[in-house]
């Protein structure tokens, strides 16, 4: 059985489809690129599976089961825009998060703010948008889930610090889950990943291994992304 499996999947908005027939299988034990240009659908299709938009078309599926409450307790999900709370301190949203998800790990939320040097007693407020960002990073990864959906993760942050997030994301979840990760930092990523899903005006043009994928083009996936889709 498929960890994700989306079949014939349309979303409409005003008689336009935003997607369009979108077909997909994920299984477990993999990271994956979401790839495409801004308005590419991305995020429209990470809010489908998320239950956040309802479908026009077509099915999701997570573990066999339609999409719903049962998934949203197997979804780690970090949106695009920060959804933190800025008036609580640190501490508050872990415990927050302790309360509401049976499968959220508090002493490694803990341990991973610690080592990103962020301070728990903060007040979300006053931290910059590069550290609430990892703060909402750390909160995802800190759950036990199945399938994580990360909608541009490394957007805020520095370099450096991307590759302490990728190494984080690498080492934060079990061999029985995968990863989704939307991003067009596709240079920064491509390391991490064990399969690529490129879309583009709300279809799906390419799925593929990413060790295949760059072995028969002989090129990196940035550098595939690029040509594609005609990227200076």
């Amino acid at each position: 059985m498929e960890l994700l499996e989306i079949k014939n999947l349309t979303k409409s908005f005003d008689n336009k489809n935003i997607l369009e027939d979108i077909n997909l299988k994920i299984s477990s034990g993999k990271i994956i690129g979401l790839l495409g240009k801004n308005g590419a659908g991305k995020t429209t299709l990470i809010k489908l599976i998320n239950d956040l938009l309802t479908k026009t078309e077509g099915e999701i599926l997570i573990k066999g089961k339609n999409i719903g409450v049962e998934s949203k307790k197997v979804i780690s999900y970090l949106p695009e825009r920060t959804y933190l709370n800025k008036q609580m301190k640190v501490s508050e949203v872990i415990d927050y998060f302790k309360d509401f998800y049976d499968n959220f790990d508090a002493d490694k939320a803990r341990k991973l703010l610690k080592d990103l040097g962020l301070d728990v007693n903060q007040k979300i407020s006053k931290m910059s948008k590069g550290m609430q960002e990892k703060v909402g990073l750390v909160l995802v990864m800190s759950r036990n889930a199945d399938l994580y959906i990360l909608d541009e993760p490394l957007g805020g942050v520095d370099p450096a610090t991307r590759d302490y997030i990728l190494d984080t994301i690498l080492s934060n979840f079990n061999e029985n889950a995968s990863v989704i990760i939307s991003t067009h930092l596709i240079s920064d990523i491509e390391r991490i990943l064990d399969e690529v899903i490129f879309i583009d005006k709300g279809k799906i043009i390419l799925q593929s291994d990413a060790d295949k994928l760059r072995k028969k083009e002989k090129l990196s996936i940035d550098e595939i992304f690029r040509r594609m889709f005609k990227c200076s």
